[in-house]
C-alpha cells in the first residue's frame, strides 16, 4: 500500500524522530510511505481557539494536498481527530458544501497510526522488540474522538521483551489540551500532578502515548520531578528492534538502550 505521511506540526518542528519511526514501522511491513511536501498545519489550533474563518484556507490546502492518496497516516490522534471532526464542519460553516464533501472523503482515508496498523493493515505484531517496563496513557482525542479503544495496547502486547503495566485512572486527561494548559494553568497543573502520580506509581521506565503533545506535557512534569521515568511515542517503541545497530527513532543505538 502507498501511504501518505501527515507529519503534524509537533513532529515536524519538535519531534521528528516520531515521524521517522512511523515510516520505519510501515516500511518494515512492506508499504511505501510518501511525504507530500506541500503539507502544512491541519488548522486544529485555529479552530480550537475560535478562528474558524482563518482555518478555512488551511483546511482547503490540507484537503488538496492529501486528496491524491488512498490512505493517510499521522502519529497523532489529536490531528487526525481534527481532520475527521472539524474540517467538514469548518467548510460547511463557510457555505462551501463542495469542500465539505471533499473533506469528508479525505477524513475517511485518514488514520491514526494504531488504527491504520490494526484496522486497515490487519497487523498487531510489527516485529518490534523493546525490553522495558512500559505504561500507556490513552490521550483524550484518540480515546474520545477517534475511539481507538485498545488498539495501541494490542500492539504493545506484541512487542518482544516489553512488560506492559496498567496505568491507574488511565482515561483521565493529563491536563494539556493545547491552549487549555496556558489559559487554565492552575487546573492543568493539578491534572498533570494526578497523572504523574499514577505514572510513577506503576514503576514503569517509560510512559508512552499516541500524541507527542500529551507526552511533552507529561514528560516535562516528570523531568522536573527527577522521577527517572521517560516518555516515548508509541511509534518509537514499535520501530525498535533487537537487531544490532538497528535504528530506533532515526538514531543508531545499542540493543536495549532507550534514548
Amino acid at each position: 500500500m502507498r501511504i501518505a505521511l501527515f507529519v503534524t506540526c509537533l513532529a515536524d518542528t519538535l519531534y521528528p524522530s516520531v515521524a521517522r519511526a512511523t515510516v520505519t514501522v510501515l516500511e518494515r511491513l512492506g508499504h511505501e510511505v510518501v511525504f507530500p511536501p506541500g503539507q502544512t498545519c491541519c488548522g486544529q489550533m485555529h479552530v480550537n481557539t475560535g478562528y474558524q474563518a482563518d482555518a478555512l484556507p488551511v483546511v482547503r490546502h490540507h484537503v488538496e494536498v492529501f486528496e491524491p492518496y488512498d490512505a493517510v497516516v499521522a502519529p497523532s490522534g489529536s490531528c487526525v481527530g481534527s481532520v475527521r471532526h472539524q474540517h467538514a464542519r469548518v467548510a460547511r460553516r463557510a457555505g462551501d458544501e463542495a469542500l465539505a464533501r471533499r473533506a469528508e472523503a479525505g477524513a475517511a482515508r485518514t488514520y491514526e497510526l494504531s488504527e491504520l496498523l490494526v484496522d486497515v493493515l490487519g497487523v498487531e505484531d510489527v516485529g518490534a522488540s523493546f525490553p522495558h517496563r512500559v505504561t500507556y496513557h490513552p490521550t483524550c482525542h484518540s480515546l474520545r474522538m477517534l475511539r481507538v479503544d485498545d488498539k495501541p495496547l494490542r500492539l504493545l502486547r506484541n512487542v518482544r521483551g516489553l512488560e506492559l503495566v496498567e496505568l491507574p485512572s488511565a482515561e483521565s486527561c493529563c491536563g494539556f489540551g493545547g491552549t487549555f494548559a496556558l489559559k487554565n494553568a492552575d487546573t492543568s497543573t493539578a491534572m498533570l500532578a494526578d497523572k504523574m502520580r499514577h505514572v510513577v506509581g506503576t514503576g514503569a521506565e517509560i510512559c508512552t502515548a499516541g500524541d507527542s503533545s500529551c507526552l511533552m506535557h507529561i514528560g516535562g512534569g516528570l523531568s522536573r520531578l527527577r522521577s527517572g521515568v521517560r516518555t516515548l511515542h508509541l511509534a518509537e517503541i514499535l520501530a525498535a528492534t533487537d537487531d544490532p545497530g538497528a535504528e530506533v527513532a532515526g538514531q543508531t543505538v545499542p540493543v536495549g538502550v532507550v534514548r
